[in-house]
């Protein structure tokens, strides 16, 4: 075996590579704990110059929903990964004070607000999406919408548009 060949330990990208990468994400769930996911996951894409689609279907909706996304909710009840006794989670306020304490740990580490971090996403690039159907169920409009939602589309839309995408479902 020759020993003239050294490979390379850490890859060279180089600042002219670019990438056709693509990730779509499909936001489902409304509740504080399960917007963050999402949020982190384009913005970290974003970051290394992924195209990012983001979806918002069923709970989804209420993270771009004008009137209720800077008052998402987190609850102990139900959820065991608090490592809580569960009985807590249904005692009046405790929904309250579960939600402070979240957006409290979320703030002190330098992330933004649900709201915040969409303009972040959209001022990088990313592209947020509103399901047809959802927006239908819910009988919601575009006005009813965070001003960044490029449209409300159907999910065979939301396939074309990432088609050959990394699909993850949150």
């Amino acid at each position: 075996m020759s020993t003239d060949f050294v490979p390379e330990l850490v890859p060279d990208f180089g600042a002219e590579t670019t990438t056709d990468r693509k990730l779509a994400i499909i936001c489902s769930k409304g509740n504080l704990d399960m917007a963050y996911p999402g949020l982190v996951l384009a913005n970290a894409a974003l970051g290394e110059g992924v195209e990012t689609h983001l979806f918002f279907t069923f709970w989804g909706f209420d993270m771009i929903t004008r009137s209720r996304m800077a008052q998402l909710k987190f609850t102990m009840l139900g959820n065991t990964a608090t490592h809580l006794p569960q009985g807590l989670g249904g005692l009046p306020g405790m929904t309250a004070v579960a939600t402070h304490q979240m957006k409290k740990q979320i703030s002190g580490i330098g992330v933004p607000e649900v709201p915040e971090f969409l303009d972040q996403i959209v001022a990088s690039g990313g592209h947020l999406w509103a399901c047809r159907m959802s927006a239908d169920m819910m009988h919601l409009t575009e006005d009813d919408l965070y001003e960044g939602v490029e449209d409300i589309i159907s999910a065979a839309d939301f396939i074309e548009k990432t088609d050959g995408a990394q699909l993850l479902f949150i």
